[in-house]
């Protein structure tokens, strides 16, 4: 679904992804996982065009996008849904209206559908009538499920999750894990996860991928990475310091 070859994104003399290689396969969940700063949300920023590469090659559903005009962009957008760090629910408001705002302005849909739409959305995050409250009433691990039901609103193909779980509690970080697998696993969607919470990440990913000096270091299934004998990796994971002569793989 996505292939990314030798990606570079630099800001001046800052090198923040330095040829970056990766490859999300269909209807799996790819985390991707590193020290803060490494460039981890930069590559949602590439993948949903708001960052254009300096460098390389970005193949989305086939398709070369390091070259697409915005109207190009818009049109591949529409078959993204993004779950962002934050929520960044619309306060104005409600629940209901701020999971159909993209039917609303993408799609010509009878207000009967539209409604339709968003209580089985909300009944998938496990949030059922609750489309008359406003993001104010809510808590954090609420605002989360219903900035994934907006996400899914429009029928994507691809989910990216920008740090979903960040700032909630860890009973509540396992249930946005779960909601992230049953996505998957119910409409086939597939999930690109920024996240830097191993327990969210072995949990709801396929593969997990680990960046690190805007390079890939290592990527594989969740029991591999886990059990990594590479020193940048086996740190990372285990929550250890490490010298940069590790960092750089020698022993």
């Amino acid at each position: 679904m996505i292939k990314i070859r030798q990606l570079k994104i630099a800001f001046g003399s800052k090198v923040v992804l330095d040829d970056l290689d990766l490859d999300v396969y269909k209807g799996e969940t790819l985390a991707i996982i590193g020290p803060s700063g490494t460039g981890k949300s930069t590559v949602i920023k590439v993948l949903t065009g708001l960052l254009a590469p300096n460098d390389g090659s970005v193949i989305i559903g086939g398709k070369e996008t390091s070259t697409y005009s915005e109207e190009e962009w818009d049109t591949l957008r529409s078959r993204m849904g993004v779950v962002f760090q934050y929520s960044a629910l619309f306060d104005f408001l409600t629940v209901g209206e701020n999971v159909a705002f993209g039917l609303r302005r993408h799609f010509q849909l009878a207000e009967e559908e539209i409604q339709r739409r968003v209580a089985v959305l909300l009944d998938l995050v496990g949030m059922p009538g609750t489309q008359a409250m406003l993001p104010a009433e809510l808590s954090g691990g609420m605002k989360k499920r219903v900035g994934l039901a907006r996400a899914l609103a429009m029928q994507p193909a691809i989910v990216f999750y920008d740090e979903p779980t960040s700032g909630l509690d860890p009973v509540m970080t396992m249930n946005i894990s779960r909601l992230i697998r049953k996505t998957q696993q119910q409409l086939g969607v597939t999930s690109v996860l920024v996240t830097h919470d191993m327990d969210s990440a072995y949990y709801a990913a396929d593969r997990i991928a680990m960046l690190y000096k805007g390079k890939i270091v290592q990527v594989g299934t969740p029991d591999e990475i886990r059990n990594s004998t590479n020193p940048v990796v086996h740190a990372f994971v285990n929550g250890l310091e490490w010298k940069e002569e590790d960092a750089d793989g020698k022993q």
